[in-house]
């Protein structure tokens, strides 16, 4: 029996190569020959940006997308959220074909990274060239596999621009948790609910920060999870990207919103119009995350001023701001966030 196994195992890997094992197999990095060859197909530059959840980067693909030359949607979480661009070609039975030593298409090279690259490729431009726009890019929350998405990123985009915006952590944590108020998300706890239905019989002990709108498992999660995004994502995107790796805080783009986008269309390489302020201040001026969650639940919603900073300053007690501090207070400071 072990006899017969072994010469069938020699059979397959005569006709079709090596086999490859469940969840063993690598997809390899694409070649700077082969952005060269796909890029004569798909010829838009592009970008992505980063961000963890609720840290402006709606806001952000809102304000880039204003540019006669610039197009930007948002979601397709090529690299940020299962099940993940990858897994087009990530099961062992297409990596086998995809590696195989008959495919004379292959020229000896595993053919995943340009099967990712097109399928990205095409839903990024057909929009684009429908729309008339020169470079394209999308915006997709980052928040789960922090720096893993940098680096998958780069495997099949290493010519693209990364775009990573921060906002402080705790205004992070505010907006995070009564977006999960507004949709009466089914990951509240009961302790989440009782503290719910609290603010929604007297919200004031919450806004004058004498009772906290956390759970403390909740916060220490929030905390982790935003410095760990922070740190991961600029120590990989610094690393891999270099001078492609753009980053801004959503605080300045609050204060100088024309300075903050023009300084990215300019290392996008497309001209800045000066006209092209207004457009930027009358779309600063709309909220459509507002109008959403006060038509979602407009008790809970109107508590809370969209959009702005330094809320965590009026709604963290003491010991939120001792929990988060514990957790994050060096990487605050680093981003300059007292």
């Amino acid at each position: 029996m072990q006899l017969w196994k072994r010469v069938r195992l020699a059979w397959h890997v005569l006709f079709h190569g090596e086999p490859v094992s469940r969840g063993e197999h690598e997809i390899p990095p694409i070649t700077p020959e082969e952005v060269e060859e796909v890029r004569r197909f798909f010829r838009r530059p592009k970008f992505f940006i980063f961000g963890h959840a609720r840290s402006g980067t709606t806001l952000l693909a809102r304000l880039i997308r204003l540019h006669p030359e610039v197009h930007c949607n948002w979601q397709a979480h090529f690299f940020t959220r299962p099940p993940f661009l990858k897994s087009l070609v990530d099961a062992p039975e297409i990596q086998e074909w995809l590696t195989r030593r008959s495919n004379r298409w292959n020229q000896g090279r595993n053919l995943s990274p340009l099967i990712l690259r097109a399928a990205a490729d095409m839903i990024l431009e057909r929009e684009a060239e429908r729309l008339g726009k020169r470079i394209v890019g999308d915006k997709s929350p980052s928040s789960l596999i922090h720096g893993q998405a940098v680096r998958d990123l780069y495997a099949v985009y290493p010519d693209a621009f990364l775009i990573y915006i921060v906002r402080d952590g705790r205004d992070v944590a505010i907006s995070e948790r009564f977006r999960n108020f507004v949709e009466d998300s089914k990951y509240l706890t009961p302790e989440d609910r009782q503290i719910l239905d609290a603010l929604r019989q007297d919200p004031q002990p919450f806004a004058r920060g004498e009772r906290s709108i956390f759970t403390e498992a909740f916060l220490q999660r929030l905390a982790k999870s935003w410095m760990e995004n922070v740190r991961e994502t600029t120590a990989e995107g610094e690393r891999l990207f270099g001078e492609r790796f753009l980053t801004l805080r959503y605080e300045d783009l609050l204060a100088a919103p024309f300075q903050e986008i023009s300084r990215l269309w300019r290392a996008l390489g497309v001209e800045v119009q000066p006209e092209l302020e207004q457009a930027v201040q009358q779309e600063m001026a709309s909220n459509p995350d507002e109008e959403w969650q006060s038509q979602r639940k407009a008790e809970i919603a109107s508590f809370l001023p969209k959009g702005q900073s330094g809320n965590w300053r009026r709604l963290f007690t003491e010991r939120d701001r001792a929990v988060f501090e514990s957790i994050a207070g060096e990487m605050l400071h680093q981003w300059g966030y007292s």
